[in-house]
């Protein structure tokens, strides 16, 4: 791991965090426009999607690693050779080795299988690869060898239109391993505020947000990195529109609590939400860092 992180140096393969941008700077794309889903391998036999800047940086994926390490690893458990896959990883294989190493604490058999489209990308990741951490050229169609346990995409859908979002999601979800997991999200550049639905092989299960503290004013302003099915809901009328405003009502009513510090104000305002009726799925041990999961149907 650490031989790793020295060949990878603090900036390799990616430009000083304020020069990398979502949207045009996210990881890899995957299918056509909206009324070409993708639902495998492109006729031409080529990987399903498109090639993009691929920008990314060191740790920016920490908030939602730190959740599937917690919170998903009993699914790779008991499985002799667990497969995870990092799908587009970008221009620097910088998150497929951060996830892997995260894992690889609390799961030691995990192996994991960055996936790009572009094959420079792939060919520049082959120095850190290991028995245990591959580099494959492939898109959507996850090109793997077996079924994977879990599947993270992360700033991989924003350049694609809602309309395309189903078809993608079902692609994915059609290649995981039975009581698999796909993670699909988006954060800001610099990871401090991320957002993610869990995905199990029948449909969408829950939405997350993690914030860090201190990063922002009002918790709704994660609205701007909501996942692609939900961006465009953000309005009134709609329920994850609903929900933010919700939060930010905690928020204030606990500011009273704020001389305590935010975590303690955050997960005040995560118990309130729970107490008034939000089906709320995790507790107080995911609250204290600065996260909430809540059930995928009330903000559908």
């Amino acid at each position: 791991m650490v031989e790793r992180a020295r060949k990878l140096g603090p900036m390799a393969g990616g430009p000083h965090p304020a020069a990398a941008q979502d949207g045009v700077g996210s990881q890899l794309s995957g299918t056509t426009t909206s009324g070409r889903p993708a639902s495998g391998r492109a006729a031409s036999g080529r990987p399903v999607g498109n090639v993009t800047r691929g920008t990314t940086n060191p740790n920016r994926l920490r908030r939602v690693d730190r959740w599937i390490a917690a919170t998903a690893a009993q699914r790779l458990r008991g499985v002799p050779r667990p497969l995870v896959v990092d799908l587009g990883y970008g221009s620097s294989p910088r998150t497929a080795v951060e996830l892997y190493d995260r894992l690889a604490a609390v799961v030691p058999q995990v192996e994991l299988t960055g996936i790009e489209i572009e094959p420079g990308r792939v060919r520049e990741a082959q120095p850190f690869a290991t028995e245990r951490l591959q580099f494959i050229r492939g898109g959507f169609e996850v090109p793997t060898d077996r079924p994977p346990q879990l599947i993270r995409a992360f700033n991989v859908l924003r350049q694609y239109e809602e309309a395309d979002v189903d078809a993608i999601w079902a692609t994915l979800r059609s290649r995981l391993a039975p009581g698999g997991l796909l993670v699909e999200g988006t954060c800001d550049e610099l990871g401090r505020l991320a957002t993610w639905v869990a995905l199990e092989k029948e449909g969408p299960v829950s939405l997350s947000l993690s914030l860090r503290f201190g990063s922002y004013e009002n918790p709704s302003e994660c609205a701007a990195r909501l996942p692609k099915a939900l961006i465009h809901h953000n309005i009134p009328g709609q329920a994850v529109h609903t929900f933010l405003e919700a939060l930010d009502q905690a928020w204030w009513a606990q500011a009273p609590l704020a001389a305590f510090g935010s975590r303690q104000r955050w997960m005040a305002s995560c118990a309130s939400l729970r107490a008034a009726g939000w089906p709320v799925l995790d507790g107080a041990a995911r609250w204290r860092l600065g996260e909430i999961t809540l059930a995928w149907s009330a903000v559908a």
